[in-house]
């Protein structure tokens, strides 16, 4: 409970810190508004079109969070199905490497024109984007597992899938933690950027829109939920992969 106390104190004060420089930014060089809208622009703009800005911010929320469950399921499977099989590791790893090699912005027109612009297409992206982080970090905690551990399994000539099952995966599981938790960082950037290329709705819609009709109080609104979304979920992470290693001392 004091963790979370100090987190939220340490949150507010940042963010408070943040609004004044901000705020002091633009009185002090009299920046003008369709530049960089001051914070009173920004919650004046967000007041006005609060539940316009929250029906598309939940458009964008929904995208993440699919896109954030089935990219950590997909990462956490293909990652224990390299362990289990060398010639899929062989097989599968080019493929992978070629997925994340090649530039969001590229990918994304892509699975707008086969999956359209609905929602399907910014969650695809959203995995794409994030599932690499969690194969990378399950797979070298699978590989990485304790000397100790293995020789006992060895010993017991456990079949490789019961070495999986009850050294191998209890061992990594610290390492899918620090996976998810990047990926948490990253789902909504591919949720963004699906919606930028081509969207119906998502604050990314929404930013295009503002940014074209010179409304960069809106603009900048958006932003702010979104800043706000990827915080949210970057801390219900954190205490849900503190459930799913809670022998790991906290930092």
């Amino acid at each position: 409970m004091k963790a979370v106390l100090l987190s939220s104190f340490r949150l507010v004060l940042g963010l408070s810190v943040f609004l004044l420089l901000w705020a002091g930014l633009v009185r002090l060089f009299e920046i003008p508004t369709f530049m960089l809208p001051s914070p009173l622009s920004v919650a004046e703009a967000f007041a006005a079109r609060a539940g316009f800005l929250m029906e598309h911010a939940a458009i964008t929320a929904y995208e993440t969070l699919f896109g954030f469950v089935f990219g950590v399921g997909a990462g956490a499977l293909l990652a224990i199905a390299m362990w289990l099989s060398p010639v899929t590791r062989r097989a599968v790893l080019p493929v992978v490497l070629v997925t994340q090699a090649l530039p969001v912005f590229a990918i994304a027109p892509i699975l707008v024109l086969w999956l359209g612009f609905g929602l399907a297409s910014k969650i695809v992206m959203a995995v794409l984007v994030i599932f690499f982080a969690v194969t990378s970090s399950f797979y070298d905690g699978l590989r990485r597992a304790d000397a100790g551990l293995v020789d006992l399994a060895r010993l017991y000539r456990l079949s490789r899938f019961k070495e999986l099952l009850y050294f191998r995966i209890p061992s990594g599981l610290p390492a899918l933690a620090s996976g998810i938790r990047i990926a948490a960082v990253f789902a909504p950037i591919g949720a963004i950027v699906g919606e930028w290329v081509g969207a119906k709705g998502g604050l990314a819609f929404i930013m295009l829109q503002s940014n074209a009709r010179m409304q960069t109080d809106v603009m900048f609104a958006a932003l702010i939920l979104l800043a706000l979304m990827v915080l949210t979920l970057r801390f219900a992470v954190d205490h849900l992969t503190r459930a799913l290693v809670p022998w790991q001392p906290e930092d």
